[in-house]
């Protein structure tokens, strides 16, 4: 009896959350190139094109994570109560093979323990590098909505917010122990990741049990989610108004540290003051009751069973492709507005002081967006039952907006555009797997939305190269371009691209109306009752 307790308390559903949370915290190195790409560069002699060549496959492996995927859905039994030995455990060691051997080959290539590869070479060892944070997202995030299908909107808010925070995190990291060694940086990217993933995926696991609380204790994560955000933007802002010393940054790298570990103490404790909230599970069981009486089941999708479309039936429909044209639109000109900040603000008059901290800033706008979205859809779906598909509509409306903020340059429109735009393009990272996981089932919900996710490099490349690129070029008199004309254009173009994307979502609300009414909340419903 006492072992079966020890298992219980050491493997749970909570312990696999917060195991996930750590993972996805050094999963997002890829948000941390512009650190070593100046070395990669004069090490490998590279000219800024070929460089940019380089990123751009960095793009690709970290967009296309199809064959995650694939592996989850072939590795995790269709027995949950099996799932202890399952599937997420293998996604997770894929991904850190794959991050060790890119970042290694990456740094031996830096320091010349092996020739100087050629360019092809070295776009093949980023594209392994980026290709394994795909991995590391799957097991994650599908793990997370299998385990709270109830709250899936919040389960991958939190898990999206912190991936999303983790460049931030590494970043610190860098700045505290290896501050201006790129170079050992890198070897570190090849083993921290890789090490804590080893570490952790063994907690990573899907269980079949439900608790009264799951929502009280999802929001104790989420508020020291928002915490940590908070103290990193301090920390961000301080640090390019005042170099930090040393020992200072030891100090609020270790005060980073404790906050992240911080949930081992929260959870443990919210859980052993559980109240039977029985007022609020009564009410809810008599809206199902009340949904059973009005509703009768005339179509297989009404039962309470998942119907789980395999990637092929999934591309079939025309909520596939609705999700992947919003996505283009929205993730896409997301992308093309941070990889273009700097020089927007550099044809603005910004000084390099302002333009870092545009950029820096950019994670926590991105994690705002990333955490609200899904905690907010969940609110609301189940206080109002409004369908997910409305709060893409809305946050892809906003973007356009966002865009047509930076487009006028006006005074400080380039902060406030460019917030707007990190929040909502943020949003669709939370949106999009959750939408996914509800319409075509969770079975291959790590297929579906990885599929979907090659939206974002294949918008990325018509907004950025097509668009922004080419109307630059364009403007520019002789070495650069400076003024408002440089992307108004651009901008108004993808003000105008989201706004497309937002009426498309739109009609996926109209088309899923019903459905969500039917049987999404039927579904969460039966399983609150149960």
């Amino acid at each position: 009896m006492e072992r079966l307790n020890l298992k219980h308390k050491l493997g749970d559903k909570w312990i696999s959350t917060l195991a996930s949370i750590w993972i996805q915290c050094t999963s997002g190195s890829l948000y941390t190139f512009s650190i070593y790409s100046p070395i990669l560069k004069s090490t490998q002699r590279y000219d800024q094109s070929t460089l940019d060549t380089v990123s751009v496959f960095k793009d690709i492996g970290a967009n296309c994570g199809v064959l995650s995927g694939f592996l989850y859905t072939f590795a995790t039994p269709s027995n949950r109560r099996n799932a202890y030995f399952g599937g997420p455990c293998l996604v997770l060691a894929a991904g850190a093979i794959q991050c060790f051997m890119g970042y290694f080959l990456i740094w031996a290539s830096v320091v010349g323990l092996i020739p100087r590869p050629p360019v092809v070479g070295m776009c093949f060892f980023v594209l392994l590098a980026a290709h394994a944070q795909t991995f590391f997202n799957t097991a994650n995030v599908v793990t997370a909505v299998r385990n709270f299908p109830d709250y899936s909107g919040t389960a991958v808010g939190i898990m999206k917010g912190f991936v999303g925070l983790s460049g931030a995190i590494l970043i610190q990291f860098y700045e505290t122990i290896f501050h201006n060694k790129p170079t050992s940086y890198l070897l570190i990217l090849a083993l921290l990741p890789t090490i804590n993933s080893l570490l952790l995926m063994w907690f990573v696991r899907i269980y079949d049990t439900k608790e009264q609380e799951e929502k009280k204790l999802l929001n104790a994560i989420s508020c020291v989610a928002l915490l940590l955000a908070a103290y990193l933007m301090a920390v961000i802002i301080v640090d390019h108004l005042f170099t930090f010393q040393l020992l200072v940054r030891i100090a609020t790298f270790v005060v980073l540290l404790l906050l992240l570990s911080s949930p081992l103490c929260i959870v443990p404790s919210l859980r052993a003051r559980e109240k039977d909230s029985s007022v609020i599970h009564q009410s809810l069981i008599s809206e199902g009751q009340r949904f059973d009486q009005e509703m009768e089941v005339h179509d297989t999708r009404d039962s309470l069973e998942e119907d789980n479309l395999n990637l092929l039936q999934a591309m079939a429909s025309v909520y596939f492709w609705i999700l992947f044209f919003a996505m283009a639109c929205g993730m896409g000109s997301g992308l093309a507005t941070v990889n273009n900040l700097g020089q927007i603000g550099e044809s603005l008059g910004y000084s390099n002081f302002e333009n870092n901290t545009l950029v820096s800033l950019w994670s926590i706008w991105n994690f705002l967006g990333r955490f609200g979205a899904g905690y907010v859809s969940d609110h609301f779906l189940y206080v109002k039952g409004w369908a997910r598909p409305l709060f893409m509509v809305l946050t892809l409306s906003s973007m356009s907006v966002g865009h047509a903020v930076i487009a006028s340059g006006m005074p400080g429109a380039l902060y406030a555009g460019s917030i707007l735009v990190g929040v909502c393009y943020g949003s669709q990272w939370s949106l999009m797997p959750t939408i996914a996981s509800e319409i075509f089932g969770v079975k291959h919900m790590g297929t579906i939305f990885n599929a979907i996710t090659i939206a974002s490099p294949v918008g990325s490349y018509i907004f950025s190269v097509r668009v922004v690129g080419f109307i630059y070029d364009k403007e520019a008199w002789g070495s650069g371009c400076s003024g408002t004309h440089c992307f108004m254009l651009s901008f108004l173009i993808m003000a105008s691209a989201t706004l497309l994307g937002s009426l498309a979502a739109l009609a996926l609300f109209f088309h899923t109306k019903n459905f969500y009414n039917q049987v999404i909340l039927r579904r969460l419903l039966h399983s609150l009752r149960e």
